[in-house]
């Protein structure tokens, strides 16, 4: 079982590394893009027979305690068996 933890800063940070990858892709002609987020994946491998239940507590404790600075940025996740 793989666990996929994307982190990502919180929208009421200012995030000067998304805005400036999309001042790049404006100045090469992706105008279409009208912000950029930037932020972290990982990906977890997992015990075999742990269940999904188990896992996705595991994972949101991972998450909270230790991917992510709690008073910046916020996570989402994706389990897949």
């Amino acid at each position: 079982m793989k666990a996929h933890v994307y982190v990502t800063l919180k929208t009421s940070v200012l995030d000067p590394q998304g805005q400036t990858i999309q001042n790049a892709l404006r100045k090469i002609g992706f105008t279409a893009v009208t912000a950029v987020r930037q932020g972290k994946y990982f990906a977890l491998t997992l015990a075999d027979g742990l269940a999904v239940e188990a896992a996705r507590t595991e994972v949101e404790r991972i998450a909270r305690e230790v991917l992510t600075n709690p008073v910046i940025e916020e996570f989402t996740y994706r389990i897949e068996e």
